[in-house]
């Protein structure tokens, strides 16, 4: 019998680091499944459909809601975001181990239904530092930037709903950090069992 794969719930703000850390632990370790979110949002830059994100409609994302295809689904900076419950599911049971990338709001409706998966928040070294990084990156107006910082404040608070958390001051440390989280669980599947409860209550109160 197959063991059941383990779900690996990755959350931080805009500009924290998330995709740049996500993609040096995929190389490191190919065997972890990238869950691609759906999102209604236009593309930027270089990205690429299927690779980093599914682009769809608005109306065909909130055609996949009515018909329960996403596991959960959030509304981040005007645009909606989703994971499909299909994939999830299939890798599971397939024993497959499975990274995903998404908000805070996103990641509570997931933990409900998932409550055994490991969750981790990146945070930045300071908030100035962050705010210098949304600046850097060139891609959305000043308005733009200052929303993402205020909601960058609104989702840190939430840090305590999270298992792990992560400074990202260096990447290779933090990289290393997360392997260790990931090796210390698909290691020892058998202590799932044991803080599934502890986490459901907690999640609960």
């Amino acid at each position: 019998m197959t063991n059941k794969g383990h779900l690996f719930v990755i959350s931080g703000p805009s500009g924290v680091g998330k995709s740049t850390i996500i993609a040096r632990i995929l190389e490191q370790r190919p065997e972890l499944l990238y869950s691609i979110s759906y999102t209604s949002r236009p593309k930027r830059g270089q990205e690429r459909d299927g690779v980093d994100y599914h682009f769809i409609s608005e109306a065909m994302f909130k055609a996949r809601i009515d018909a329960g295809k996403l596991t959960e689904w959030a509304e981040v900076h005007g645009h909606l975001y989703g994971t499909s419950a299909t994939f999830i599911e299939k890798s599971l049971t397939e024993g497959n181990d499975v990274v995903l990338d998404i908000d805070v709001e996103g990641a509570k409706k997931l933990l409900s239904k998932y409550p055994e998966a490991i969750s981790i928040f990146v945070v930045p070294p300071t908030m100035k530092e962050l705010q210098e990084r949304l600046s850097g990156r060139k891609t959305d107006s000043p308005d733009a930037v200052e929303r993402r910082f205020k909601n960058a404040r609104a989702e840190m608070a939430q840090v305590h709903f999270y298992d792990h958390v992560l400074v990202n001051d260096d990447l290779a440390e933090v990289v290393l950090k997360l392997d260790l989280i990931i090796d210390g669980l698909v290691k020892s599947p058998q202590t799932d069992d044991t803080v599934k409860s502890s986490r459901c209550k907690a999640r609960e109160s």
